[in-house]
Formats: C-alpha cells, sequence, structure tokens
C-alpha cells in the first residue's frame, strides 16, 4: 500500500507544467460543483459554471496553442525529414517554377502544369530554343529569348499564341493574361501588348535619341496600364525616365497613351512592377520608387539605397533587396513595405544566386543551400537538402515545403 503510494506521487511530480495547471483548474471547478446550494439557486449557479468552465477552457486552449506557435516559430532549424517523394519524368533536364496550385516545368521540348504530387494536369509541347518564362497569378507567358515565339498559358492550358516579327528580349504578363514584350532590332526597340489569345492591342516605339532604351515593362493586374523603364542619355549624363501608359478611357486622350512620367539623373531604373492594383514600383541601382494609382500613377516615396544592391525580389506586399555589405563580410536581407517603410532587416552570411518571397518568408537557396527567414527576420531554417534545389516553397502544415530536384518532387518538414 506504501509503494502505491509513492509511486502514485512520483507520477505527479514527473507531470508537465502545463498539464498541473490544467488539473489544478479542473479539480478547482468540481470543487465548485459540489457546494451545497439551495434547490432554487441550482439551475442558476449551473448555468454560471458551465459559462466559466467553457472561457477558462478557452484561455487555456489559446494559450497552449500560442505556446506551441511560439516554440515552433521562435527557432532555427538545421536538418530535413523526408516524408515523400514524387518522381518526375525527365526532371534532370527540365527547370520549373511555382504556379497557381503546383509547378510549371518547362524545357526546350515543351511545358507542364504539375500538381504537388507531380501529376501532370496538361502538357504542350513546342520547340524553343532558350525559353523564358513570367508567372502572375494563374496567368503564365512563356516566350523564346532571341526568338518570335509568345505562348500564354492558364491552369487549363494553353490560352494563345503569337509570332513577332523582331527577337524578344523580355516579356511580363498581367494576371488577366495580357502580356507586354520588348523587340529588338538594330536602330530602335519596339514594346508590344498583345492579349491572351495572343492579338495586338497596343504598340510603342523607343530609341536611344528618343524615348530612351526600354529596360523593363510590367502590367497592371487588369493589364490595362503599362509600365515602363527607359535608360537615355543626355548632356553627358545617364538617365533613367518611368513612365506609365493607359490603353483604357484614362488614356485615350493622351498623346501615346502616356499619363504620367518622371526623369531621375545619375540613375539606372533597371526593374519594375505593380504589387497591386494601386500601387507599383520601380528599381534603379541606387533607387526604390513607390507610386500610387493606376489610371492616374504619381511617385509617392522615393527611397536611397546606400548599399549595392545585389538582387531585387517581391510580391503584393513586401518589396525584398539582398544589400552587400559595406566594410564588413556578408549580405543585408532588407523588407520594405507597400509605403516605403523597412519591414525587416537581417544581416547573413554566405551567397545565393535565388531569392523568394513566399507569403512573409523569405527563401534563399543555391545548389543544396537553403535558408529561410521569418516573420519578423527570424531565421527558420539553415541548412541543407538533399539534392541540388530546382525549386522550392511552402505547403499547407507546419514547417512543410515542396523541394524539387532533379528527380522530382519531394514533401519535406523542417527538423532540428
Amino acid at each position: 500500500m506504501i509503494h502505491w503510494k509513492k509511486k502514485k506521487l512520483q507520477v505527479v511530480e514527473d507531470q508537465d507544467p502545463t498539464e498541473k495547471i490544467i488539473d489544478r483548474i479542473i479539480r478547482e471547478l468540481r470543487k465548485e460543483d459540489q457546494t451545497e446550494l439551495g434547490e432554487e439557486q441550482q439551475p442558476e449557479m449551473k448555468k454560471r459554471s458551465s459559462w466559466k468552465k467553457g472561457v477558462l477552457a478557452a484561455g487555456i486552449i489559446l494559450a497552449l496553442c500560442i505556446g506551441v506557435y511560439l516554440l515552433i516559430s521562435l527557432q532555427t532549424y538545421t536538418g530535413i525529414r523526408t516524408i515523400d517523394t514524387y518522381p518526375v519524368t525527365g526532371a534532370a533536364g527540365s527547370d520549373y517554377v511555382q504556379f497557381a496550385k503546383g509547378v510549371l516545368k518547362y524545357s526546350r521540348d515543351g511545358i507542364a502544369y504539375l500538381d504537388y504530387q507531380g501529376k501532370e494536369q496538361w502538357n504542350h509541347p513546342y520547340q524553343i530554343q532558350n525559353p523564358v518564362v513570367d508567372v502572375n497569378g494563374e496567368s503564365a507567358a512563356v516566350a523564346d529569348k532571341g526568338g518570335n515565339a509568345i505562348l500564354v498559358f492558364d491552369e487549363e492550358g494553353l490560352r494563345g499564341e503569337t509570332e513577332t516579327n523582331l527577337p524578344v528580349e523580355k516579356i511580363r504578363v498581367s494576371r488577366q493574361g495580357i502580356v507586354s514584350v520588348i523587340l529588338n532590332d538594330e536602330s530602335s526597340s519596339h514594346i508590344l501588348c498583345y492579349d491572351a489569345a495572343g492579338n495586338l492591342l497596343a504598340e510603342l516605339k523607343s530609341s536611344m535619341n528618343g524615348t530612351g532604351y526600354p529596360l523593363d515593362t510590367a502590367l497592371s493586374p487588369d493589364g490595362e496600364t503599362l509600365q515602363v523603364l527607359y535608360l537615355y542619355v543626355e548632356d553627358a549624363m545617364v538617365k533613367s525616365r518611368t513612365a506609365y501608359y493607359n490603353f483604357g478611357e484614362a488614356g485615350e486622350e493622351k498623346a501615346d497613351h502616356r499619363i504620367y512620367q518622371k526623369e531621375y539623373d545619375n540613375t539606372v531604373m533597371a526593374e519594375g512592377f505593380f504589387m497591386s492594383a494601386s500601387v507599383s514600383a520601380a528599381v534603379g541601382d541606387h533607387l526604390l520608387t513607390i507610386y500610387r494609382g493606376s489610371s492616374n500613377p504619381e511617385e509617392q516615396v522615393s527611397v536611397e539605397i546606400k548599399k549595392e544592391i545585389k538582387s531585387v525580389f517581391h510580391n503584393e506586399n513586401y518589396i525584398g533587396m539582398i544589400l552587400k555589405n559595406e566594410g564588413k563580410e556578408g549580405y543585408e536581407l532588407r523588407l520594405y513595405n507597400a509605403r516605403g517603410q523597412v519591414a525587416m532587416s537581417e544581416n547573413f552570411s554566405g551567397d545565393y544566386s535565388h531569392a523568394k518571397l513566399c507569403g512573409s518568408q523569405v527563401i534563399l537557396y543555391d545548389g543544396k543551400k537553403c535558408s529561410i527567414f521569418g516573420r519578423g527576420g527570424i531565421r527558420k531554417f539553415d541548412g541543407e537538402m538533399n539534392s541540388k534545389i530546382k525549386e522550392i516553397f511552402p505547403v499547407a502544415g507546419v514547417n512543410k515545403y515542396i523541394v524539387i530536384n532533379e528527380n522530382g518532387l519531394e514533401e519535406i518538414r523542417l527538423v532540428k
């Protein structure tokens, strides 16, 4: 009998502190139920007791959930555990990009849309020597850089295709499937816009002696407003021009449909994009500018970048930059929000050739190496995958990701 009591006491001492608290609360609630009450008071007191139990139980569950979330989020994982593998035919000779609810696999011979288990949803063959892909939501455009082919796809497959008269330099696609393309010949550049079916919507011509040389274009989500970044030389000075064209009602009365432009001295504005219908941005060699408005855009914020910009990436909420540190080794990962305010700044070491934003996570990778930063700059992962990474992105579940390599798709979980 004595031995049984000692054993029972030992079990209680080894109990988790959280379980102790829960047990204590339950005992107190039971005591309250056992208190003698008058017959008239019992129904009302039972209701109050039940209500208190519900509130306390909800509070305990919430506290436990917060504790588990913080435990998972505020630590750095260095290993992975493979949950499942999905072989893909021709994986080694293909490139990949996250698209809609799966991935696009593309090569010189064709493009296919795969789900998260590597199953083909559709497959479209073609012959393209140098395929380049741009993805925007559920629309994707493929072009032959230096060639003449442009194809537009959505989740259902091919929407349209066209052949250009001049070599393709760069393409951008809107969420609606409208494509802007920069074409080059020996004396001038042409900017063309096509609808998803391949019909020509608009054409702009430029030259270094005129408007300038177009370095990049971007389209608003509805495809009506076109942003173009031009480079030109004036008075022996390198300058840039950010111009907006509207092909809807706002641009009908404007010359060349141009609704706004602004010049920047001693700056090469090389990358532009729309974050939403009303917010767009342009990034130069030492400058970040944010514009508001689609049919009437104006510069709202101009931020000087005092470090060398290695790479730029973005989504609908943030603008990310990898900046080279001065006077010390390594790099700075910096995120700006849509108002031009710094949302994250973290230093890291190592070189990564790829950087992307997935929600509030920043994923850096190169070869097998991978580093993931979460909300608030917490380094969520710092380690290596099983094989060379071709694409990676998070999926539903705790610390779960899809990693694509030369063998196919792997579903993995981050572990200590």
